[in-house]
């Protein structure tokens, strides 16, 4: 914060130098006109500046403009406007017109594809590509949390308020049940692991290995979905490529220093509402009254309810029950701040970039926080004109104190907050603080929490590019991704996990990639109307996973934290390897810019597959017709491009099973009269083989009114075969599961994207992005059903979506008797399992996002929306939180149950009080099944840039300060906290909301300085 300060006033006494600066010399005096080169429109407030000099002028309503200056003519002057390409133009005279060319870098952007880059213009295949400039001050531990909403058929949710926890990210559906469905990663051409190192249990949740990168290295991000964009990836592009290229320096460019420094806070915008103290007395005692009516011999009656005069041997009235509110007690106002400094340049032979960050969040509930500090350091050398190499290297150190919050009672910090009742007092008859209700003391809780975790990481990757003659490049390069996760967690006797003498468990995991690749590539243009290119390459994979775990039971006292001072020990270590060979090639051609086609082919060799089938072949097609170039389109001059594209591709899939997963394995250790023996540990399945998914796409690109509306329109069909599954096996078979492929799964939807520059006029411009999104996901063959999550509540079913809820479909309250009426589906008069049935899923009909841009001057405003729309959300705190009474002080108590039902007529969908898993209270009831749906207020960012004139005084070449807001408004029907929460990281458990942390709301100061 003392920097921030400092910086402010450093630019406030810059900005009275500049009012104090004397009046140069007037030598020449220029007057002149703006115009659009191609409409020789007038173009109003367009900045022209002599070159090398702080002088400049801005022009007029007409266009025109004037400079003085103590310069003699000719000399250099360099015209910039909003949406229009920065021209140097030498003035001769003293009366000129200037022209300006529109930035048509819609069509020319360069998009960085599988192993190269094309202009947009030449895409065939569905790519998205995002500056996360526009998007990382959103608060967030990692950058793909940052891109929610930003790219159509991308689906992506936090499902949780604490930084660094994993994400979930799903791109054009979900593909496999038991494999992975998340994206591959690769950063600077090396394929880094994104699945959690953890392995010490938080409720369900897990770490986020994405959250090591820094979003201020990052310089564009790929986000490649179609079977097209993916194919030569193979085996990887199942489930979509993130490519993340990281900042360079530029040959020639003089150095360049970059500081960004923010500081802000973030709280929850609401928790949960509870009964009081009295409020909650009451219910257990219509509780304990019901019960009784209900079951007779309990002798439950309003004579011995647990809520009476003390002097009757009762806890007292409800009415004098104290209120204990504990969620003030674990949430807080979280710090956040953040500081980047980077260098960046390069010489005729040379370029370089260095940056450093440090990241520090805490969460809003006590005692979590988040820390990353990185480094980060590109090069690239020029032996000579035919041969350059370069490296890229990224440092991170990642600390967590970690959050158990999510399912569970032992350790979990909401649980312990919510699960006691407000009634209870935290000190017992002796004013000791003491647990109660199964669940721990939450200041205990807080004062002796100690789960951590340090991530220490490194990818780097080293190339060498050889131009062997004028159309013939070979590239080689060797990446590593090294990652040492180390976490360990202590209990001491004073909490639950601890009892009766403490527990110290210690883990450490230790994964490598390393990677190898060789690409030849040759391109040739023949005439002026045919070029084409050919690339092949072949790559070398292995990933090594080794873990060491110890835990210590019974200390002597809780001075003593080391697994060392432990009574009893125990310890395990495993090691586990796959190795991967991939030969791939594509073909394109390119017809005057008009007919574009390509094929690609990959063929990938893994360990994890069964002897007969370890080879997959993996080939796809696209075309692309630019019909914009036609000569019948030539003089439709509204139309500035139309492209219309097909491809269709088989890609494949081997994450998320084991590195062994097709042998037969045993096992040492199996201790038998105190000697060591071995026992079979997994069947084995020589025809286990490759997931396999067919995609077709057909996408429209058009632009329109000179690039200042582009839209951009994609249909697919997603079909999956040989779905990985585990299957189980009759017990006397003396294994439990073995892997096969045995599902088939489907997803096809719609993507629209559309962006606009909505008002381009002098100093005030206004754009706007819109995307949205449907898929439709199926699971088109599974012989049996398979059933996850708490209590069962997501059921994979032939015929039905993926995570599907199945619950006890309720149809309300009856009036006369205050018992849930629910849908007997079998008509047998009972309710039972068999009546449980589908009732929605976690799949939204829509989601998408929108954003809009404006600028006036130095003035910049940004406005954020990410959407969803017809997903459900199973509140589960809703089913403990209205019990009813029901458990007693085991239940927390809503303040909904204040409109429970407690006579003959009252009309409401809060049943009377009653017991625990029976009809009114029947856990999976589908009362507690919400509409999901939800619109954001993601980001609000306001800045400005102060004027060139004043922060060169200083050095700068620009400087400007901004104000962040993230999670600033949601309008949503769910009645939790936040509908994109979900208890666990396990892809098969999502959309299950309970005891977890919602997204907070928060508000950060920055200042964006370079040299």
């Amino acid at each position: 914060m003392k920097k921030i300060l400092s910086l402010w006033g450093l630019l406030l006494f810059t900005s009275w130098l500049a009012s104090a600066q004397n009046t140069p010399t007037i030598n020449a005096t220029v007057s002149g006109k703006l115009i659009d080169q191609k409409t020789r429109e007038a173009l109003v407030g367009a900045s022209v500046v002599i070159k090398g000099t702080t002088n400049g002028s801005t022009s007029d309503a007409d266009g025109k403009f004037t400079l003085r200056t103590g310069q003699k003519l000719p000399f250099t002057v360099v015209v910039s406007y909003i949406g229009y390409l920065t021209n140097e133009i030498i003035v001769n005279s003293d009366k000129v017109v200037l022209e300006l060319a529109p930035d048509t870098k819609q069509l020319s952007e360069v998009v960085v594809v599988g192993y190269g880059t094309l202009e947009r213009k030449d895409l065939i295949g569905s790519i998205a590509k995002i500056d996360p400039a526009e998007s990382k001050s959103i608060q967030a531990g990692s950058f793909d949390a940052q891109l929610q909403g930003k790219v159509s058929g991308v689906q992506i949710s936090s499902n949780t308020g604490v930084p660094g926890e994993a994400v979930n990210i799903r791109v054009r559906g979900a593909t496999s049940i038991n494999a992975d469905n998340d994206p591959l990663y690769v950063v600077d051409g090396v394929f880094i692991n994104n699945n959690s190192l953890q392995t010490i249990g938080t409720g369900g949740k897990a770490t986020s290995p994405i959250a090591d990168l820094n979003p201020n290295d990052i310089e564009s991000i790929e986000v490649l979905k179609d079977a097209e964009a993916t194919a030569l990836y193979g085996s990887r592009g199942a489930n979509g490529v993130i490519l993340i290229t990281t900042k360079r320096g530029s040959f020639e460019q003089k150095p360049k220093i970059s500081l960004n420094a923010s500081y802000g806070q973030a709280k929850a915008t609401k928790l949960w509402e509870l009964t009081t103290g009295p409020e909650h007395a009451q219910l257990v005692n219509e509780w304990w009254i019901n019960t009784g009516k209900d079951t007779p011999s309990l002798n439950r009656t309003f004579a011995n309810r647990p809520f009476r005069p003390v002097s009757e041997g009762g806890r007292g009235l409800p009415e004098e029950q104290q209120t204990y509110d504990r969620l003030s007690e674990l949430f807080r106002t979280a710090s956040l701040s953040n500081y980047d400094l980077s260098l960046s340049g390069g010489t005729k032979s040379t370029k370089y970039y260095i940056g450093g960050g440090l990241n520090s969040q805490e969460a809003i509930i006590k005692p979590i926080t988040f820390q990353r500090a990185s480094f980060k350091v590109n090069l690239d050398q020029k032996v000579n004109d035919n041969v350059q190499v370069g490296v890229s290297n990224t440092f991170t150190r990642t600390y967590r104190n970690q959050a158990r919050a999510g399912d569970g009672p032992a350790g979990g910090l909401l649980q312990a907050a919510l699960h006691t009742p407000t009634y209870l007092s935290p000190v017992n008859e002796q004013g000791v603080l003491v647990g109660r209700a199964g669940f721990d003391n939450l200041t205990l809780l807080l004062d002796n929490y100690n789960v951590n975790s340090t991530s220490l990481r490194y990818i780097g990757n080293l190339y060498a590019d050889v131009q062997l003659l004028p159309n013939l490049k070979f590239r080689s390069s060797w990446g590593i991704d090294y990652n040492n996760y180390n976490e360990s967690e202590y209990w001491n006797n004073l909490l639950i996990s601890g009892s009766p003498n403490g527990l110290a468990t210690s883990s450490i995991s230790q994964f490598t990639t390393w990677l190898n690749e060789q690409t030849l590539t040759f391109r040739q243009k023949i005439g002026a109307k045919h070029s084409f290119g050919v690339l092949v390459g072949n790559t070398l994979q292995s990933d090594l996973l080794t873990r060491t775990y110890a835990e210590g039971r019974g200390f002597a006292n809780n001075q003593f934290t080391q697994i060392s001072s432990a009574a009893t020990t125990a310890s395990s270590q495993s090691w586990s390897k796959s190795n991967l060979a991939s030969f791939f090639a594509k073909v394109d051609y390119n017809f005057g810019g008009k007919y574009l086609i390509d094929f690609s082919a990959r063929a990938d060799g893994s360990s994890r597959f069964g002897n007969n089938r370890k080879w997959g072949f993996f080939p796809s097609a696209g075309v692309a017709w630019r019909v914009k170039q036609e000569a019948f389109l030539q003089d439709v001059r509204v139309l500035s491009d139309l492209k219309l594209r097909a491809s269709i591709g088989v890609i494949g899939n081997q994450n998320g099973i084991g590195n062994f997963a097709s042998q037969g394995l045993w096992t040492g250790g199996s201790g038998y009269q105190s000697s060591a023996g071995i026992a079979p540990q997994q069947l084995g399945n020589a025809d286990l083989q490759w997931e396999r998914t067919r995609q077709l796409n057909v996408g429209v690109d058009a632009s329109f009114l000179d690039q200042r509306l582009n839209v951009e329109f994609n249909v697919y069909n997603k079909y999956t075969t040989n779905g990985l599954l585990q299957l189980a096996l009759p017990a006397t078979s003396g294994f439990s599961t073995y892997w096969s492929n045995a599902a088939e799964i489907s997803n096809k939807g719609f993507e629209l994207g559309i962006s606009t520059v909505n008002v381009r006029k002098g100093d005030f411009q206004w754009s706007t992005s819109f995307n949205v999104a449907r898929n439709i996901n199926k699971i088109e063959k599974l012989a049996n059903p398979l059933r996850y999550g708490s209590r069962d509540l997501i059921l994979q079913q032939e015929g039905t979506p993926l995570y599907s809820f199945w619950v006890y479909k309720e149809l309300g309250v009856d009036p006369q008797t205050g018992n849930v009426i629910y849908d007997d589906v079998n008509k047998d008069g009972q309710i039972t399992v068999a009546d449980r049935q589908i009732v929605g899923s976690i799949w939204p009909k829509f989601f998408g996002g929108l954003t809009n841009n404006l600028t006036y001057k130095g003035f910049d405003v940004s406005l954020f929306f990410s959407f969803q729309y017809g997903n459900k959300i199973y509140n589960h705190n809703r089913f403990f939180g209205e019990g009813g009474g029901a458990r007693d002080a085991a239940r927390i108590i809503f303040a909904k149950n204040n409109q429970r039902w407690q006579k003959p007529g009252d009309i409401t969908d809060v049943p009377r009080p009653d017991g625990i898993n029976v009809n009114n209270y029947r856990d999976g009831g589908s009362r507690w099944l919400e509409d999901g749906s939800f619109l954001r207020l993601r980001s609000l960012n306001v800045g400005y840039s102060i004027p060139k004139t004043v922060s060169r005084k200083i050095g700068a070449d620009q400087l400007r300060v901004y104000v962040s807001g993230t999670n600033l408004w949601l309008l949503t029907k769910y009645t939790g906290l936040d509908p994109e929460s979900s208890a666990s990281s396990d892809q098969n458990q999502q959309g299950i909301d309970l005891g977890t942390p919602p997204q907070p709301l928060g508000v950060q100061v920055g200042i964006n300085i370079t040299f």
